[in-house]
């Protein structure tokens, strides 16, 4: 059985390779705000416990993964409720909402590489998250999204592959 892949694979227009998943969530756009920023509500399906101080230049801080070590990032921008982005080890995540006037929002996460090879190995990672926000966004309950059939299916897709895998290399 394949996965259904939801992300995409792209360059961006200042040459930077990125995935990027967008999905719409029956809720106002300030409690998808919640989703993305307060630290508890990250816990339910980000792959570290974040902390960020809403702040152009704010620490962010990184635990709890087992598969990497506590780290800092730093906030790149932020306009409330619309809008933030920050750096993640060498990578920079940028998650913008659009209010779509049924009290509904338009969720989208770039995930901006630092390295090309990277795409397959993240794209499967964001959909195995991004599965898990969508059964908190619904408050269902579900079991854990397969991150192998994922990442065959991105490699399949032609999506650039074979940077290591923690956990599996």
């Amino acid at each position: 059985m394949s996965a259904d892949l939801t992300g995409t694979y792209l360059t961006l227009d200042d040459g930077r390779p990125a995935v990027r998943f967008s999905r719409t969530y029956g809720h106002p756009i300030d409690r998808v705000w919640q989703f993305v920023t307060d630290a508890d509500e990250l816990a339910h399906w980000f792959p570290s416990r974040a902390e960020i101080d809403l702040r152009p230049g704010g620490e962010v801080r990184f635990s709890g993964d087992p598969n990497m070590p506590e780290s800092t990032g730093r906030v790149l921008a932020v306009e409330a409720p619309r809008h933030l982005s920050f750096a993640w080890g060498d990578d920079e995540l940028r998650f913008d909402l659009e209010e779509l006037g049924d009290k509904s929002t338009r969720f989208t996460l770039t995930n901006v590489l630092s390295e090309e090879n990277t795409a397959a190995r993240n794209g499967a990672g964001w959909e195995v998250c991004l599965a898990a926000l969508d059964r908190h966004a619904d408050g269902s309950p579900g079991s854990r999204a397969p991150w192998k059939e994922f990442y065959d299916g991105y490699v399949a897709a032609g999506a650039p592959s074979g940077a290591p895998v923690p956990g599996l290399d």
